[in-house]
C-alpha cells in the first residue's frame, strides 16, 4: 500500500470508530478555542475575503461550519470519506460544501482550482501527520489552490507537542481515553522541526508574510482535570504582491 493509502486507511478507521457526540474526538475542541483564534490571526492578511475558503483536513466539519457562518463560500475537504459523511450529517442545512480531496495529488488540486478559482485555505495539523515524502507535495497542492490572490493559514503542533503527547502516552495508566484511538490507528504526530514548517510554502512558490506561536486546545484532560493544550506554530503565506 502507498504512503497516501496507509494514511487514508488510518483516518478511515479512526472516523468509522469515533463517537459522534461533540467533544469526543481528541482534536475536536469547540471553535471558540480553536478556529476562532486562527481566524483572528488569518483574517487581517486576506487580500480578498470574498474568495472561496477551503478548510483542508476538515474532519467532521466542526471548524468548517464555524467558517461557513463567516465567509460567503466554504468547502470542507478531507481524504477520509468517513469523516466527510459525518461532516455532511452534522450540516443538514448545507452551510458548507464538502469534497473528497487528496491535496498531495497534483491533478486533484488543479481540478479543484479550475472549478472554484483562487481560494483562501485553512489548514490545521495536517502537515505533521503526513509521511516526509508527502509533505512538500501537500503544500504544493495548497499553493495551487491559493493561486494568485488567495492566502494559506497553516497551524501545526510544534516539536514540543510531540514530547507532550509521548509523555501522556507513557503515563502509568496509558494514554488518556481520547488520545488512545489516535495512537491505535497510527496517527501519531510526525517529527517536523518548527523551523522547517515555513520552508514548505517557500519551496512551493509562496511568500510567508506572518507567523508565530499559538496554544492548540484539545478536548482531553490530563491529571487533575486540566485541559490538554499543545504548543503550535502558525504561518500565513501567499503569492508575493
Amino acid at each position: 500500500m502507498s504512503v497516501t493509502g496507509r494514511y487514508r486507511e488510518a483516518w478511515e478507521g479512526f472516523w468509522r470508530e469515533a463517537p459522534e457526540e461533540p467533544g469526543a474526538v481528541f482534536r475536536d475542541a469547540e471553535p471558540a478555542l480553536t478556529v476562532a483564534r486562527h481566524l483572528a490571526l488569518f483574517a487581517p492578511h486576506l487580500s480578498d475575503p470574498g474568495l472561496p475558503l477551503v478548510d483542508l483536513g476538515c474532519g467532521n466539519g466542526t471548524r468548517t461550519r464555524f467558517l461557513a457562518d463567516r465567509f460567503p463560500r466554504v468547502l470542507g475537504a478531507d481524504l477520509s470519506a468517513a469523516a466527510l459523511d459525518r461532516a455532511r450529517r452534522a450540516d443538514p442545512a448545507g452551510r458548507a460544501a464538502y469534497r473528497h480531496l487528496d491535496a498531495a495529488e497534483k491533478s486533484a488540486t488543479r481540478a479543484l482550482h479550475g472549478e472554484i478559482g483562487d481560494a483562501n485555505v485553512h489548514v490545521r495539523g495536517v502537515l505533521h501527520q503526513r509521511e516526509a515524502d508527502d509533505r512538500q507535495p501537500l503544500v504544493d497542492g495548497i499553493a495551487t489552490l491559493v493561486g494568485e490572490r488567495g492566502r494559506a493559514f497553516l497551524v501545526e503542533p510544534s516539536r514540543a507537542a510531540g514530547a507532550v503527547l509521548k509523555g501522556l502516552a507513557a503515563g502509568p495508566g496509558g494514554p488518556p481515553p481520547k488520545l488512545a484511538p489516535v495512537l491505535r490507528h497510527g496517527i501519531a504526530p510526525g517529527e517536523v522541526d518548527d523551523a522547517a514548517v515555513p520552508e514548505f510554502p517557500t519551496a512551493a512558490g509562496l511568500t510567508v508574510t506572518a507567523g508565530g506561536t499559538l496554544p492548540l486546545t484539545t478536548t482531553e484532560h490530563g491529571p487533575g482535570g486540566v485541559r490538554i493544550v499543545l504548543p503550535s506554530v502558525w504561518y500565513v503565506a501567499g503569492r508575493a504582491a
